[in-house]
């Protein structure tokens, strides 16, 4: 298997850093799925599947009664001999020509049963019951619906409530799943004021609580997030302690290259290789991807203004933290643009909108320090340097509900 990386130095670089769409696939190439585990069916769900689920028995398991009514045998009229009810030994032992049993949906059929016939088709009168007879209505045979052995889910597919409901369905009690990805939240700067109202020349921190709910819904676990003053040392301390104890650090607000951003010579300092030293993309252009030495952890830097951090983390800690989790990519979504809207000529530009039936409507307040676009917004339109083959077409990020 290559290792993660090696194919990422053959991608070519856009004006400004490197392109959005091989960004992103560089975070995908930088990653590997993370070990897989076995663990009770309480505690699966939102894992992804480290291998195929395959069903441990037939369903039904049994044949089974599709419908409420009468069990018969042969053509009518039939005498009524004894009643099957789901879950309780049938009161005969099987049916002969003429026979019937009265039935509960779900209850095994008898041996000799032909048919299934329908409380609302059937007329009885005392022990005797008449109705149309038709061979092989109402019965579900044991494996019609899945074959015991059958994959009934393939691996990377993330473990809902419903896979839950299917996985105990087919006698399983454990699932192989791969863990979620441990990140360490790492938010920069001397001006961030966590509570109440900031005095002039500080801002109020966003990113701490936009960072942990993205991250859960990525498909990893955050950690709290750390805070830390500008400089050297202290970023460089908070590498060095979150480098074994996780799998992805995100750093905010130091990855750009103004007089306050450590995280370049920090990286350096530490020997980490950049696989990724800014994206092409407004906004979100100051961002990077970065290995520590020794298969350490995966580093993203992040900017510090919180819509550009938001369009950062969807650009690269998104598929880092997919390929990391397991989870299977899914297909990019498209929509079509309600209106024109002006593109950039070297850079892909990220554009919070609303969709309704494939139609994308920009929302606007689209500012990097500004999540008001992204807080009313559905997703972010993707649009490139160049217009689509067929105009108006996007691609579109999913935004977290």
């Amino acid at each position: 298997m290559t290792a993660p990386g090696t194919e990422i130095a053959q991608l070519a670089l856009s004006h400004g850093g490197m392109a959005w769409s091989q960004a992103r696939r560089s975070a995908e190439l930088a990653a590997l799925p993370l070990d897989p585990c076995a663990v009770p069916l309480r505690r699966a769900r939102g894992l992804a599947l480290a291998e195929p689920l395959l069903a441990g028995l037939a369903l039904p398991g049994f044949d089974t009664a599709a419908m409420d009514g009468y069990a018969v045998c042969g053509p009518g009229p039939w005498h009524v001999i004894g009643r099957a009810l789901a879950g309780c030994s049938p009161s005969v032992p099987a049916l002969g020509p003429g026979q019937a049993v009265e039935i509960a949906t779900g209850a095994q059929v008898l041996p000799g049963t032909t048919a299934v016939l329908p409380y609302e088709r059937a007329q009885r009168t005392g022990a005797s019951v008449s109705g149309p007879d038709e061979p092989g209505r109402h019965i579900r045979r044991r494996g019609e619906e899945c074959a015991e052995g059958r994959e009934v889910l393939s691996a990377g597919t993330l473990v809902t409530p419903a896979a839950l409901g299917l996985a105990a369905s087919v006698g399983c009690d454990t699932l192989m799943v791969h863990r979620r990805p441990g990140v360490a939240l790492l938010v920069t700067g001397d001006e961030v004021v966590r509570h109440g109202i900031p005095p002039v020349g500080r801002v109020r921190d966003a990113l701490g609580p936009l960072l942990p709910g993205l991250v859960d819904w990525l498909g990893g676990i955050a950690q709290p997030p750390t805070y830390l003053p500008d400089g050297r040392a202290p970023l460089s301390s908070a590498l060095a302690r979150s480098r074994g104890s996780v799998d992805v650090i995100a750093v905010c607000g130091a990855s750009s290259r103004g007089p306050a951003d450590h995280l370049r010579p920090v990286l350096r300092e530490l020997g980490a290789e950049v696989l990724v030293d800014g994206v092409a993309c407004r906004p979100g252009h100051p961002q990077l991807l970065a290995r520590l030495p020794g298969g350490g952890a995966l580093v993203v830097g992040l900017p510090g203004n919180p819509y550009a951090a938001l369009a950062a983390a969807l650009t690269l800690l998104a598929p880092v933290l997919g390929r990391l989790s397991g989870r299977i990519p899914r297909p990019p979504e498209h929509g079509v643009l309600t209106a024109p809207v002006r593109r950039r000529p070297h850079e892909t530009r990220l554009l919070p909108v609303t969709v309704v039936s494939g139609r994308a409507t920009p929302v606007g307040h689209d500012r990097p320090g500004l999540l008001w676009g992204a807080a009313a917004a559905d997703a972010l339109a993707v649009l490139p340097p160049t217009d689509d083959a067929e105009a108006g077409r996007v691609e579109l990020l999913a935004l977290p509900r």
